[in-house]
């Protein structure tokens, strides 16, 4: 009889197992890896699941950190399902690291300060964009633009209401990393009773 093979991991280890792999995929030229955070996000609120690409802000052994509009889409889904996935690939390192979990609202000031490190532009475009929403006309969102750059000219521009970050904390965490003879390496980290569970996968 054979028994399964599993050992238990502290709470921070996939975290800091995850960012050594991302000092890498950052150290690689743009024209080759433009944007190393990037991240597919699979949510489901209805019964059909969707899935885009975003850009991951922080993390840490609380979790993984990204912002957007809570009126768009994926921000309604996620405020009516907590529950998503998260897939980051690094193709040129044949790695691919698959997070699942639920999020929660980061804090005001959490978002109040990373709000105020964006671009001007991006800050504008917050206010401007109806995110998911149809657009009238072609000249629609120009105009709304040019309607905040007036509203906001000469000040600081504030972070809209509606505007703020979730964090996904994990509850599997799974590390692949591919192999030419296609007998590729999965880890997979549970997280059960205050400790992170580690098994091995076949391929």
């Amino acid at each position: 009889m054979t028994r399964k093979v599993e050992r238990r991991a502290p709470m921070a280890e996939p975290f800091a197992r995850f960012l050594v792999l991302l000092q890498p995929a950052k150290a690689f030229p743009r024209d080759q890896l433009p944007e190393p955070t990037a991240f597919s996000l699979a949510t489901c609120a209805s019964g059909q699941p969707s899935v885009r690409m975003l850009l991951l802000k922080h993390v840490d052994e609380h979790g993984f950190v990204f912002y957007t509009n809570y009126e768009s889409r994926k921000g309604r889904e996620l405020l009516a399902n907590p529950s998503a996935a998260m897939c980051f690939h690094w193709q040129q390192m044949e790695i691919q690291v698959r997070v699942e979990g639920r999020v929660s609202p980061v804090e005001g000031s959490e978002a109040d300060a990373y709000f105020a490190s964006r671009g001007r532009g991006s800050q504008i475009g917050a206010w401007a964009s109806e995110q998911s929403r149809p657009i009238s006309d072609e000249q629609q969102f120009a105009q709304r633009v040019a309607e905040f750059e007036r509203r906001f000219e000469g000040a600081p521009v504030p972070r809209p209401p509606y505007w703020s970050g979730f964090r996904l904390l994990p509850e599997r965490i799974e590390f692949w990393k591919g192999m030419a003879s296609r007998l590729h390496r999965r880890e997979l980290y549970t997280r059960r009773d205050d400790a992170w569970h580690v098994e091995i996968l076949f391929p």
